[in-house]
């Protein structure tokens, strides 16, 4: 009786963690394909605002209307097509701009909540009217629908959910700077730091921090904001600490995946070092208190959110002599995570166990990713190979930008190593080439490849980072060229 009911207990909370996941993952959907505007905007800001490296009065004319009306614009279209299509997102823009226009300040959250309200009030019509309209009406009931209700609920935005999210943006942002000015900022790292290990860092940060950060640097010119969840510093310092007294594979990889995690900013690749000793959460928690603290005494802030979260990104996006605060606080997150890691990792001889028990932490990471995207896990996909030698591998994952990458480079390296010329690229899953022979993808996205090339063929993988599978692909590869020869 009472472990039934302790397994209706986890069960909830596994249940509470993908629902979390799943709306992180919908708003970095948003977010994601439109992270050049966003970077754009934020190296315009920080060259010719009155404060930025090249101050110009005509170019900063291009700053306002851009966070104004183009960034939240491109979010409520993305929103609505990642509901129901380009109608949704049409749809889904109109209705933006009423929420846009109804507020004084910048509604990306408004976006994010009209984008895709819009999109699925539309579906709902389209499913009520379907095969009830008259033969050589279709397209004037389909225009008309859209614009109509395209503008009702762009006047309800206007009147009555501008106002109330506007009011919610600059409460949010009121309590963001009480706690900046009493120096509780650093404590956050107590939630952010886990959250990030768990992919709630898209809810965190695309859904709190972001229009939060965006609020601020329209009235300080940067925000503190924008550093809390993209600093590298406390995962690099677990990396650290595993490449000097590390074991095993632990070891081994670690350097590449310094590289990987601190100038290509995907964050994701030290979770596995830190699952698979699970006490290193204390580092990389003390280490972003740390360089939170530092932000704070420091008055560190950047003009715009650094995604992906690379070092790089980080000092492109500081405002004009902001750089060393950035990089101060960056670095002390760095060595108190490493000072923190390298005691607990030495205690433990981490990775001198068993290798195996770095394997299953990044399974782990595959596995919560693929929950993240609302899914069961991703399973190694068996036999791989069918049919000829394909011309053209694509790695697809949600937003086509980090593991996708990762992925490419590795199979790309084992195909040159095998003598085998095919080409690889990646691309975000809703915009696979229609040529594409084979598509290595996570398990939770399968489908909506499948939908995209119904003709290639899906492989599905636990981890982009998994060697083994794609050893086992070329294997199969060489054996059908062999046989064919």
């Amino acid at each position: 009786m009472v472990d039934a009911k302790n397994a209706e207990v986890s069960d909830k909370k596994m249940g509470t963690k993908a629902g979390i996941q799943k709306f992180g993952g919908f708003l970095a959907g948003m977010v994601m394909p439109n992270i050049g505007a966003f970077i754009a905007w934020g190296l315009l800001t920080a060259l010719f605002i009155p404060t930025g490296w090249i101050p110009n009065e005509s170019l900063n004319k291009l700053v306002s209307p851009m966070i104004t009306y183009l960034l939240p614009l491109l979010i409520g279209y993305t929103g609505g097509n990642m509901v129901y299509g380009k109608r949704g997102a049409v749809v889904g823009a109109i209705a933006t701009m009423g929420v846009i226009i109804g507020s004084s300040v910048t509604m990306f959250l408004g976006a994010m909540i009209m984008g895709p309200l819009g999109a699925y009030l539309i579906k709902k019509f389209d499913g009520v009217v379907e095969g009830k309209v008259k033969a050589g009406f279709e397209m004037l009931v389909s225009t008309f629908s859209a614009g109509i209700l395209g503008a009702l609920i762009s006047v309800l935005g206007f009147l009555a959910i501008g106002p109330a999210v506007g009011g919610m943006t600059t409460a949010l942002g009121n309590a963001a700077q009480w706690i900046t000015s009493v120096k509780l900022l650093p404590l956050i790292a107590v939630l952010v730091e886990p959250g990030k290990i768990l992919f709630l860092n898209n809810a965190i940060n695309h859904g709190i921090f972001d229009p939060v950060g965006i609020s601020q640097v329209k009235e300080f010119g940067k925000s503190i904001f924008f550093l809390l969840e993209t600093d590298p510093g406390p995962g690099l310092g677990v990396l650290l600490a595993y490449w000097m007294f590390g074991k095993g594979n632990a070891k081994s990889s670690a350097p590449g995946a310094m590289i990987i995690h601190f100038f290509g900013g995907i964050h994701e690749i030290y979770f596995p070092y830190i699952l698979m000793n699970p006490l290193l959460l204390i580092s990389v928690i003390l280490g972003g208190m740390s360089a939170d603290f530092v932000f704070v005494i420091t008055g560190a802030g950047l003009v715009a959110s650094p995604s992906p979260g690379s070092i790089i990104a980080e000092i492109a996006m500081c405002p004009k002599g902001g750089l060393l605060p950035v990089l101060a606080g960056i670095t002390t997150g760095a060595v108190v995570s490493f000072l923190v890691s390298a005691a607990i990792v030495k205690r433990s001889g981490a990775g001198e166990k068993d290798d195996g028990s770095f394997a299953q932490a990044q399974a782990a990471v595959g596995n919560m990713k693929a929950e993240s995207k609302q899914s069961a896990a991703a399973r190694p996909a068996g036999q791989i190979v069918s049919g000829e030698i394909p011309s053209l591998i694509i790695f697809a994952c949600d937003a086509g930008m980090g593991s996708s990458a990762m992925g490419e480079t590795i199979l790309k390296k084992k195909l040159k190593d095998a003598g085998l010329d095919i080409a690889v690229h990646h691309a975000p899953v809703s915009e696979i080439p229609a040529d594409a022979k084979v598509v290595f993808t996570q398990e939770s996205l399968a489908e909506r490849a499948r939908g995209v090339v119904p003709n290639a063929q899906i492989i599905t993988v636990n981890n982009f980072l998994d060697s083994a599978a794609y050893d086992q692909y070329i294997s199969a590869l060489k054996g059908r060229s062999q046989s064919k020869s």
